[in-house]
């Protein structure tokens, strides 16, 4: 079974996050995204600390798919450096895995698993 992974993606609203979501699950280069609103993010850039209210897009992967999710990533936020993470599953619901994997499969022709 390909490696589960969950990308991290931080957006400046909701409308933002909504939009990547709807994208990448809808080219199949997720299977689902959570959107968790709320998030404040403290970081550096360009030598400030900043301070920013976020959203935050747990996305559900496979590691094969990370190159094109990235790109569609980076070609669809506003950043200029978006944040775009990834950690492997290290292990989870046989099942939720399979299903994962399929609806990131290009071949899957919009069946479930």
């Amino acid at each position: 079974m390909p490696q589960a992974v969950i990308a991290f993606c931080t957006c400046p609203d909701a409308a933002t996050a909504a939009r990547i979501a709807d994208a990448l699950v809808g080219e199949r280069l997720a299977a689902c995204v959570s959107a968790l609103p709320g998030v404040q993010s403290v970081y550096r850039w360009q030598g400030a600390v900043e301070r920013a209210d976020e959203v935050q897009l747990l996305i559900k992967t496979v590691a094969a798919r990370m190159p094109a999710l990235m790109a569609r990533i980076v070609a669809l936020h506003p950043y200029e450096l978006p944040e775009v993470v990834a950690v492997e599953a290290a292990a989870g619901l046989p099942a939720y895995l399979e299903w994962i994997s399929a609806q990131v499969s290009p071949d899957a022709g919009g069946q479930e698993p």
